[in-house]
Order: structure tokens, then C-alpha cells, then sequence
């Protein structure tokens, strides 16, 4: 269902009154995608409360498009089903239903009690990161555990394919393994997301993206100390071992770095690829960029890491030489890890550091690009945690609370795994008018204390129609099979 006529022009009007520069049929020549892996709207929240002691000042707050998205997956199971049994429904209005619940939420690190039926429903039938990756990188649904993989046991076309045949370059960046779901999403295709190995040869041998950048290196500890590989099984997440030692050789299409010098390098526009016109960076950890490191708390960071900011300006230095234009997916993948360990600390760092590459991105486009050119959408791949304020057991979705910058804010943890909460979305430039024309409203979310302008969502699926219309791609089948 989308919008009343009246609705959308209303809303739309209503939005182009403050920003005029809300480009409705402008073509873009790049998109930016930034996904943080796991965030729902709390998290984010605290994030800035804790950076800047106040809501406001990050830079995707005064973007054009507002609102929030929904996540949910076709389907629960972990392999194709070839058929509509337990395909999940959605109901948004279920998430705000504040009748007292009974029930106990089992989760790893231990039981949470149900509180309200609102909060069991949005921890219910919960989509992986695969299958919200296939849906943002194809526009199907599809089961959990799919990587660009139907429920027709089919292989998909990703929109990373779809740009690279369009004539421009793709980029993939994360802080955790690039093989994992969700930079996965954008570049292979494989029915169980586990394949790390056999996703990574085909990565590496298709040539696909011009950048990759992320963890997973088997010569370092999630410490990002230098360690002697063990088996085969430490190769897992770079392709397996003959991968490996062909990118260390220098027999693939790609150039590889691994050191923080020259990630930075790279940003700074120095670093010299040789014959190579393509990247992979792997930096010196297996795990994340920063969160598996020891400890819980925040700070005393690892030294010999890029920063999410450093590798998402050294992605765009190389990107934009494609003068035809680029795709661009940013992900700060470990706000996930932290929330399934209920780890406030990490996860608003984890969470700051991927607002830093948005502002990256941002300044990227007002410096050497523009946003009549340019579409930045930035959201979360689905929620992680129910984080909510201190009284939410008592009061439904009562916020965080505030506790000054630099100063935890107090929370409460009401899972520790994935959730089904309309999570926030935000969009600026060439495009992103789409996603007020197709979303739907949802008076329950002045429970986030939001506008009413911003109570409406999309799925997750319209990222990937919204950015193939801001590319002039859209007549392309969403659902198109890769050859």
C-alpha cells in the first residue's frame, strides 16, 4: 500500500517548503549507500546524545527525506522453500501494542521478560543480515541466510551488477569481514551466507568492484596482532588460502593493502596502485576493525586500524576517477556485534565511527560532486537489541535518557538479537524524493517521538527501486536472474 494521492503531495510539499532542493527526476551518476549493521532509532540516539549531548547535529539530520523502513525477511527458513509456507506478514500497527505480556524472550545472554505484546511481535520473525542485504541489493525478499539467493533456489542480480553493466564502478566497505552478510550482499552470490571461502573466490575472481575493503585477515588476532594461520579454516573469509596467496602475489585483478598507512595513503590521494586500477583492502584483524578487541569498554582503540571515515574517503578518491559514475555501500558492521552483546559502550562507538563516514561522504559530495548528482541514503539493515530507555518496562517505548555528551545515556536492553522495529532512514540528493512518494504512514511511530512528517516507512526493498530510478536503471527487472 502507498500513500493517498493527496497524502504524498501533501508531505512532499510540506518537506520542499524547508529544503528546496529535494530533486525528484534528476538522474544521478552516484549513489552512496551507508548502512549501520543493527541500529534501531535508539541506538542511533544515544550516539549522539553522547557525542554532542543533544539530538540534532548529526549531519544526516538535516537531510531531505526522513522516515523509516521495514526489514522483515520472505521468510524464517534457512534454506529455499520453494513455496509461500510461513512467508512472514507484517503489520506495523502490531509493534505499538502496549497489552501486558507474560512471555519470556530467550536469548543468549539470557531470558527478557515480554513486557508488552508490541515488543514480542517485534522480536518475532526477525530477518537475517542476508536476506535484508538481498533485499536492499535486489529488491526481493527471500529467506534467511541468502545471499542474492531466491527462495525459487535461484541466483539473483544485485544492483552492484546492474551499475557495473550501466558502465560505472562499485565499491563495498565494512568494518567487519568482507565476506560477511551484508558487504556479501553487493558482490556474491551463494545460497548460505556461511560460504565465506567460495563467496570470497568469486569476489576476488569476477573483478566486479573496483574497491572491497574490510576485515578478515588470517595472519592478524581480533586484537590486530600479527598471528601465524593455523589451517584452512583461517583463510575462510578472503577466499580460502589460494585466494589469499594470489592477492599477496599480485595475480588478480586487484592491488592489495593491509596496513593503516596505506588505507591512509589512499585517502589522502597518495597511494600508488601501479599497474592496478582496482583495490582490496584487508585490514590487519580477522574479526572487526575494532569491536572484538578485548575488553567491553569504549576507547584505548587498536593503533594499526583505518578508521570507517579513512576507508570510506580512500573508496571514493578511486571510485570517482570512473567518470561514468559509481555505486558505493559503506557498512559499519560491527554495531550489530555489539548489540547482540547488549555492550553499550562499543556499540556508540561503533555507531560514531559510522557516523564519521557519513559526514566523509557528505563532504565528499559538496567538495567534488553535487547533490544534483549524487544520492546518499543512509539507514540500518534492521534492529539489533530492542534498546530503549531505563522505564520501558513500564512505559512502551519510553526513550533513553539523555545523560550529557561524553556520558553514557541510560538504557535498557530488551533482546539480544535481531528485531523487526521500523528502523530509520534518511536520503539527500539526486532520487531521494522516491522514497516520500512510495512510503506509507504509521501514526504509531509518535511513539519515537518523531514528527508527523516522518511517520511514515518504506520497505527495505525500495532502497534498491529508489537507487536503480536515481541511476536511470529502473526499467531493469528487480528480480532479474544473473547469468
Amino acid at each position: 500500500m502507498t500513500l493517498p494521492a493527496i497524502f504524498r503531495i501533501v508531505l512532499v510539499a510540506s518537506t520542499a517548503l524547508t529544503v528546496p532542493a529535494l530533486a525528484q527526476d534528476t538522474k544521478a551518476k552516484n549513489v552512496i549507500l551507508l548502512i549501520t549493521d543493527g541500529a534501531g532509532i535508539e541506538t542511533w540516539r544515544a550516539a549522539s546524545y553522547y557525542r554532542h549531548g543533544a539530538l540534532g547535529h548529526e549531519v544526516y539530520d538535516a537531510f531531505d527525506a526522513k522516515l523509516f523502513m521495514s526489514t522483515h525477511p520472505l521468510n524464517i527458513s534457512n534454506t529455499p522453500t520453494r513455496s509461500e509456507d510461513g512467508k512472514v506478514a507484517f503489520e506495523a500497527a502490531k509493534l505499538w501494542d502496549k497489552a501486558p505480556s507474560s512471555a519470556t524472550f530467550e536469548g543468549k545472554l539470557g531470558a527478557y521478560p515480554g513486557v508488552f505484546a508490541g515488543y514480542d511481535y517485534t522480536r518475532a520473525d526477525y530477518t537475517d543480515s542476508a536476506a535484508a542485504a538481498t533485499a536492499l541489493a535486489t529488491g526481493v525478499k527471500t529467506y534467511n541466510n541468502a545471499i542474492n539467493w531466491s527462495n525459487d533456489d535461484a541466483r539473483l542480480k544485485h544492483i552492484g551488477e546492474h551499475v557495473v553493466e550501466s558502465g560505472r564502478s562499485l565499491g563495498v566497505v565494512t568494518t567487519v569481514q568482507w565476506t560477511h552478510a551484508t558487504p556479501a550482499g553487493f558482490l556474491a552470490h551463494n545460497a548460505s551466507r556461511n560460504e565465506y571461502a567460495a563467496m570470497g573466490k568469486e569476489i576476488v575472481d569476477s573483478g566486479l568492484a573496483s574497491v572491497v575493503m574490510g576485515a578478515g585477515h588470517p595472519g592478524f588476532d581480533k586484537n590486530g596482532a600479527a598471528t601465524e594461520p593455523k589451517d584452512e579454516k583461517a583463510y575462510r573469509f578472503v577466499g580460502g588460502k589460494e585466494t589469499w596467496d594470489k592477492l599477496v602475489a599480485g595475480e588478480t585483478p586487484y592491488k592489495l593493502i593491509e596496513t593503516k598507512d596505506d588505507f591512509e595513503a589512499l585517502a589522502k590521494g597518495t597511494l600508488e596502485l601501479g599497474a592496478k586500477t582496482k583495490l582490496l583492502g584487508t585490514v590487519q584483524n580477522n574479526a572487526t576493525t575494532q569491536f572484538n578487541r578485548e575488553g567491553v569498554a569504549g576507547g584505548d582503540k587498536l593503533a594499526n586500524q583505518p578508521s570507517l571515515a579513512t576507508m570510506t574517503k580512500g573508496s571514493l578518491n578511486l571510485l570517482s576517477k570512473d567518470e561514468d559514475g559509481f555505486f558505493l555501500m559503506v557498512e559499519g558492521g560491527a554495531v550489530d556485534w555489539a548489540a547482540h552483546a547488549n555492550n553499550l559502550p562499543r556499540i556508540i562507538e561503533e555507531q560514531i565511527d559510522f557516523n564519521q563516514a557519513v559526514e566523509t561522504a557528505v563532504k565528499w559530495v559538496e567538495d567534488h560532486s553535487s547533490w544534483d548528482e549524487t544520492l546518499v541514503i543512509v539507514t540500518s539493515d534492521h534492529g539489533n537489541g530492542l534498546l530503549q530507555g531505563p522505564d520501558s518496562n513500564r512505559e512502551a517505548y519510553a526513550p533513553i535518557v539523555n545523560q550529557g555528551a561524553g556520558a553514557l545515556p541510560l538504557v535498557r536492553w530488551h533482546s539480544d538479537t535481531h528485531t523487526r522495529e521500523l528502523v530509520p532512514l534518511y536520503a539527500k540528493g539526486a532520487g531521494s524524493a522516491h522514497f516520500l512518494t512510495v512510503a506509507q504512514p504509521d501514526e504509531g511511530l509518535a511513539a519515537y517521538g518523531v514528527p508527523a512528517a516522518q511517520r511514515v516507512y518504506v520497505d527495505n526493498t525500495d532502497v534498491f527501486r529508489a537507487s536503480m530510478k536515481a541511476l536511470g536503471l529502473e526499467g531493469e527487472k528487480a528480480a532479474s536472474i544473473a547469468n
